[in-house]
């Protein structure tokens, strides 16, 4: 029997440039032509939505998870993509694998990919951690005169209101598993104690953060079984990677720099909302370079592919190569 795979993302009208970015980005690697792509609407536009219809296989609107006070809303229907992803099996039945990766993310190297199906296989929930080496700060840390008094995280933070002072003292020393880009098995077990803990953690705490709470819950807690990918696989960029000039990838910035598989535009507010906005990256060599996060071969917010200032020849499926001090 044919592995039938969906990848799944959500977005609502301010994430949808970002959101068609990350289809193409996946429909670049001819790898992905029998896998299909499934979307939770939070928030599109009906234009946006008809838009986007001929790209992707199937698209629902996404639901609260059960009911929650608008005080904890306060209008920020966009929420629903966070909570309703534990529940994407619910909405999309009949797939073996279930790929999540946000709005913000790209695809840049498929290897990654791979290693997340892979994972997935084993019926354990497959995804990364906020750890790597050139993530340089995982506590928040107060002192008074010489002595720490106040150390926060975001375990810690979130899980008292949600799960008791007891749950966030247990979780304080874990680094956090991320929601934003994970892979799980229609017969894995964790599925529904999943679901159930992500409700209690909106009835109990806040809406924003309860699914990427209650998986520390599930997995550390509850020890239901996890892969733990390298960071390379699913990067947070509010830590910088280094800029390859060769190759024209994003690397790791610590030897031996390995392309990065999935960027995640973590930090940079700025940026997702507008694709002109630069960075400036160190290079392996040595140099400077001002580009962009985002995906650099397609426009989501025109709906058209990227033209150059400077002829490139054929790029390869997948790559991309872009000049030093031009900017997307």
């Amino acid at each position: 029997m044919t592995e039938k795979i969906t990848f799944v993302s959500s977005s609502d009208y301010n994430y949808y440039p970002l959101l068609r970015e990350w289809v193409e980005s996946i429909r670049t690697f001819p790898q992905s032509k029998n896998i299909d792509i499934c979307i939770m609407n939070a928030g599109m536009t009906p234009e946006q939505v008809e838009q986007l219809r001929p790209h992707v296989t199937i698209i629902k609107n996404a639901e609260w998870p059960c009911p929650i006070p608008e005080r904890k809303i306060r209008g920020r229907e966009y929420l629903k993509a966070c909570v309703a992803r534990p529940f994407m099996m619910n909405y999309f039945p009949g797939y073996d694998l279930y790929f999540w990766m946000d709005a913000d993310t790209w695809v840049q190297n498929w290897d990654s990919v791979e290693l997340f199906l892979k994972g997935a296989r084993t019926k354990k929930i497959t995804l990364t951690g906020q750890v790597d080496r050139g993530y340089p700060r995982q506590l928040r840390v107060k002192w008074l005169w010489r002595w720490p008094w106040k150390v926060r995280g975001f375990y810690f933070s979130n899980a008292r209101k949600a799960f008791g002072f007891g749950a966030a003292k247990e979780l304080l020393p874990y680094h956090v598993l991320l929601a934003g880009a994970f892979c799980l098995h229609r017969d894995a077990p964790h599925w529904k104690r999943w679901q159930e803990l992500v409700i209690h953690a909106v009835k109990r705490g806040n809406v924003f953060t309860a699914e990427q709470l209650a998986l520390g819950v599930l997995c550390y807690l509850e020890k239901y079984a996890f892969e733990l990918l390298p960071g390379w696989c699913h990067w947070l960029c509010q830590f910088k990677p280094l800029w390859d000039e060769e190759s024209g990838k994003f690397v790791e910035p610590f030897l031996p720099n390995r392309e990065i598989g999935i960027l995640h535009l973590s930090g940079f507010d700025e940026m997702r909302v507008n694709r002109g906005i630069g960075e400036d990256f160190k290079t392996t060599g040595g140099e400077t370079v001002h580009i962009s996060y985002r995906y650099p071969r397609f426009d989501g917010e025109t709906g058209e592919p990227v033209k150059h200032d400077i002829p490139f020849g054929e790029i390869p499926p997948g790559d991309f190569v872009i000049a030093k001090k031009i900017k997307f």
